[in-house]
């Protein structure tokens, strides 16, 4: 019966019979840079370490020109505005107050008093209330809390927040048990978001990879339904949303998406390390304005920089952090003849965008590249799902590391030798 699907909790949400409209998530941007001021505002009195003034005063400069928004930025805004809106805003894990990597500083401290203060918990006097708090080293327990707490409270938006992408193995049970296959086996939706930090920096096999490839193996998106209509939400019909984005603007529409629609779903982020303070990692408050979306994929950004469409010779269709390496390596060598090609949303699949880069690119041959090994990442998901959306005409070239047993070398020199090496590779046509 789809009367079982939802509760008295969840009265006015869409059971998966009940289709419904991509909704749109921009804010006003003047609304937006009046929060923004607000957020990096201190009371009376209040003295922040002198580094954390330097952060505040950079990022009420980027709230105030509009421009050049961080990954920090964009979250606090996503936040606040969701907050204001009177959904209350939730986010645990290890280190999230500061944020593992220094970038999110969400909790002050005063250097004189000790006590705390939280700007998103300040941004309107009759705002919903904003949690962020650091909790244990226990990831089975504390992700099994919050997928509760985020069935029973699907007007919250509840995240947790891994210190590393690779730590989320030890809660293997709740993506298995619950997140993944819980609605289909117990009628009950979930709108957990797990922000686990992914990609191949050097930093070694325990602190270099998420998994994907597990969570997209979870994931029931079928090659075979090729979408007709990208403003259909699609999500609706499969079990858990899995993104790897780019940019602040997608990072802030896809956090408001989870809470701006009639239905629930888990969304699993790749979340970034070095794309935190990349100078080529930023956004407008136009990127967020009223009538703008989460992009479930992102086209060649630099038309000029390339050959006309016809003559176009290669597309690399890629994901997270490795495009700003092979952007960087195509301006360096003066490539022409590769475009490339974001996937934001990697599951379900955006088999109609996809669909539409092929037809733009009629002479190019279709490569797919990764920082992961084979065996890992997105290859062997996005290989068949690319075939199809592409009409089974251009098969897909691999791109990327061999396969291994260990998600990353232990060796920063052999790091670095074959990054270079895949990096090449994507452009040998």
């Amino acid at each position: 019966d789809a009367a079982d699907w939802l509760d008295s909790r969840w009265k006015g949400f869409f059971s998966p019979w009940r289709r419904s409209a991509a909704q749109a998530t921009g804010v006003d941007a003047t609304r937006l840079a009046a929060l923004g001021e607000r957020l990096c505002a201190l009371p009376k009195g209040f003295t922040p370490h002198a580094t954390i003034r330097k952060v505040l005063k950079q990022r009420a400069k980027m709230y105030a020109s509009g421009a050049d928004l961080d990954w920090a930025a964009a979250e606090a805004l996503a936040f606040a505005t969701l907050a204001t809106e009177g959904n209350h805003v939730r986010l645990s894990g290890q280190d999230v107050e500061r944020g593992t990597f220094s970038h999110r500083h969400a909790v002050l401290h005063d250097q004189k008093t000790f006590e705390t203060y939280m700007p998103l918990a300040h941004a309107e006097p009759t705002q919903a209330a904003v949690s962020i708090t650091n909790s244990n080293l226990s990831e089975f327990a504390v992700l099994g809390f919050e997928t509760g707490f985020s069935m029973e409270s699907p007007n919250s938006l509840v995240l947790w927040e891994g210190q590393f992408g690779d730590f989320v193995n030890t809660a293997q049970v709740i993506l298995d048990q619950f997140i993944s296959s819980g609605e289909q086996k117990w009628h009950r939706q979930c709108g957990i978001t797990l922000l686990l930090p992914h990609g191949h920096e050097g930093q070694g096999p325990e602190h270099s990879s998420a998994r994907l490839e597990r969570f997209l193996l979870m994931s029931d998106s079928d090659p075979a339904q090729v979408e007709t209509d990208p403003d259909l939400c699609r999500i609706q019909q499969h079990n858990m949303q899995v993104c790897n984005v780019t940019t602040p603007a997608n990072y802030f529409h896809v956090l408001r998406r989870q809470v701006h629609r009639n239905f629930r779903k888990p969304l699993v982020i790749m979340s970034p390390k070095s794309l935190l303070r990349h100078p080529l990692a930023r956004s407008t408050l136009a990127e967020m304005d009223v009538g703008t979306k989460f992009q479930q994929l992102l086209p060649e950004a630099y038309d000029a920089e390339l050959d006309a469409d016809a003559d176009v010779r290669q597309v690399v269709f890629c994901s997270g952090k490795v495009y700003y390496d092979l952007l960087e390596a195509r301006r360096a060598a003066g490539h022409r003849h590769t475009a490339l090609v974001r996937l934001e949303q990697l599951a379900p699949f955006p088999s109609a965008a996809v669909r539409d880069v092929g037809a733009r690119y009629p002479n190019a041959r279709i490569t797919w590249c990764q920082e992961e090994s084979q065996n890992m990442g997105g290859w062997y998901f996005v290989y068949h799902h690319l075939l199809a959306a592409l009409g089974g005409q251009r098969v897909p070239a691999y791109v990327g590391r061999p396969p291994s047993a260990a998600t990353a070398t232990g060796s920063a020199k052999a790091h670095k030798l074959e990054h270079e090496k895949l990096i090449a590779e994507a452009f040998a046509v």
